[in-house]
């Protein structure tokens, strides 16, 4: 019987007096009947029971269905008491997560405030995000866009313990995606993922991904670039590990502006305003040490002085204009031809260029000069609509065998410089010869 039943017996009791007295009644009139004195005294007997016990039965049934009904709001209490608890668990662990979040974050911000590079930048989120999000066999990677030409290229890499080469130096079928919407992207498990190709994934990466989180890096509404983490196993991030990486990424994406503002501003101190090349002044403070250590190594040195051939022929005839586009002409065309690591090229001065090739001897540079010299000598420059060509001479010095100071190292490439204009020009002339 329900408390809601109880409730109704409770409130008429006739029901119950009626089936209790109706075998009484019944059997009163059967004694009468049969002239049974003894029946008739029994049924008083019983009669008199029934009316002492009735109202002792009614009143703890009524305390059976009050309790009931206590119980049941005990239950309903403790099912509230319950959910307000899980609820609360809830919000602790939130909040929790959110303070590991923040404390996780400050020190990601601490570290990056200490970079003044846009490499240090770079290596330090990437390292970062690895501990953060990663596993061993995890594999960052942080791509930034060109300046130039818009192309992603990788900035930084912290590989996994598989330690396999990224073939996707400009971004593979993810990154792609990313650029094209400039979303969030999370995989959690890339077999059951529709959104992507697994065939075209494995021609594109040698490594296995599992799962992977990828955002872009925005400053202003301008993208700076990518930051991904992926894994080989399925199901290894979440979309709390998505908006944490966001988080991360926002920051980051700072530090790298600040990082290539810094870089600028370093740039432009250092570098000539027209052609973009270094200065004398970054020269001389650069090659002291590369000098040292080659000399400590017993290694090899070479130095180029470079002389644009009757420069001042151009400023006469075609005006000031025209000398400087011949300077950014082969300022540019320097840049590229010299495209080595380690190799410094700068103005040194008016018309003059200077090159310093580490580990490179005199005779390999003295082939290289030549063959710059050639280039540029079939170079066409024009000049108020007239075709001019440009011509260049060079002096060729090597480390040891010439000089073993810089000072002294410049002055015999210099020399050699000017043997090589007053000899007839466009042409080049060693150290030590002659």
């Amino acid at each position: 019987m329900t408390p809601k039943q109880n409730k109704e017996y409770l409130n008429n009791p006739l029901p119950l007096i009626i089936i209790l007295l109706t075998p009484l009644i019944g059997l009163f009139i059967l004694a009468v009947a049969a002239d049974l004195r003894v029946f008739i005294l029994i049924g008083f007997a019983l009669s008199a029971i029934l009316v002492v016990l009735l109202p002792a039965h009614l009143r703890l049934t009524r305390m059976r269905a009050a309790a009931e009904l206590q119980l049941q709001d005990i239950r309903e209490r403790m099912n509230l008491v319950d959910f307000s608890i899980q609820k609360e668990d809830r919000t602790i662990r939130s909040i929790q997560d959110k303070i590991t979040d923040f404390s996780q974050l400050k020190v990601v911000t601490e570290k990056l405030s200490q970079c003044l590079t846009l490499d240090e930048t770079t290596k330090t989120l990437s390292r970062e995000i690895r501990r953060l999000l990663g596993d061993r066999d995890a594999t960052v990677i942080l791509y930034l866009f060109h300046s130039k030409t818009g192309d992603l290229g990788i900035s930084s890499s912290h590989k996994g313990q598989m330690r396999v080469n990224l073939k996707t130096k400009r971004g593979d079928e993810f990154d792609h995606y990313l650029v094209k919407t400039m979303q969030p992207l999370l995989i959690e498990d890339l077999k059951s993922d529709y959104r992507f190709d697994i065939d075209k994934v494995k021609i594109q990466d040698e490594r296995t991904i599992g799962s992977l989180i990828s955002v872009p890096m925005v400053v202003d509404q301008r993208a700076l670039g990518i930051l991904r983490i992926d894994s080989p196993q399925d199901h290894k991030f979440n979309t709390q590990d998505l908006r944490f990486l966001r988080t991360v990424a926002d920051v980051g994406a700072m530090a790298i502006e600040n990082a290539q503002l810094y870089q600028h501003v370093q740039q432009l101190a250092i570098r000539d305003g027209l052609t973009g090349l270094y200065l004398r002044r970054y020269l001389k403070e650069r090659m002291p040490p590369e000098v040292a250590r080659q000399l400590r190594n017993d290694g090899r040195l070479a130095f180029l002085m470079i002389d644009i051939d009757k420069f001042k022929v151009y400023n006469d005839k075609f005006g000031h204009m025209a000398g400087d586009i011949v300077l950014k002409t082969v300022g540019e065309f320097m840049q590229d031809f010299f495209d080595q690591p380690g190799v410094l090229l700068c103005r040194y001065g008016g018309e003059e260029f200077a090159v310093m090739l580490p580990d490179c001897d005199k005779k390999a540079a003295a082939e290289l000069a030549e063959e710059m010299r050639r280039q540029i000598a079939m170079k066409m420059v024009i000049l108020r609509r007239e075709k001019t060509n440009i011509t260049v001479s060079v002096g060729v010095a090597g480390l040891p065998e010439d000089a073993k100071v810089v000072d002294e190292l410049i002055r015999v490439a210099d020399q050699a410089l000017y043997r090589a204009k007053e000899t007839g020009r466009d042409r080049v002339c060693l150290a030590g010869e002659g």
